[in-house]
């Protein structure tokens, strides 16, 4: 339903996802584009979801997220980034998209520090 908006916003969201590694990532879309998708004058296309390893998580039924991470999923470039990296994609009343890495920081097994006590004992 919603594919060829998310078609249309796919190269800034693009940018926005390798960009958020960094910082939240926000972009202001165009409530014409969700207009004419559906025909209402007031289209409810809000949705906050976790994409972790290239899925929604959990599974969300909202339409216009689905159709966000179909689309995501077509592009090779959109698809690597997500099966590495963990995001939040959230999309609110007034058509601001966010994006957030909510990617765990890798896990260090010992320090040096540590392996040396370890060693003592």
């Amino acid at each position: 339903m919603y594919t060829y908006t998310w078609k249309k916003y796919l190269p800034v969201i693009r940018i926005l996802l390798k960009k958020s590694a960094e910082a939240e990532q926000t972009v202001n879309l165009n409530r014409i584009d969700f207009e004419r998708t559906t025909k209402l004058r007031k289209p409810v296309v809000t949705f906050n979801v976790e994409v972790i390893k290239g899925r929604l998580n959990p599974i969300n039924k909202s339409v216009p997220a689905r159709d966000l991470i179909e689309i995501l999923q077509e592009d090779e470039t959109t698809r690597s980034l997500m099966r590495q990296y963990q995001f939040n994609i959230s999309l609110n009343g007034d058509f601001l998209l966010t994006i957030k890495n909510i990617t765990p920081p890798e896990s260090t097994e010992d320090t040096p520090e540590e392996e040396v006590e370890n060693k003592g004992n």
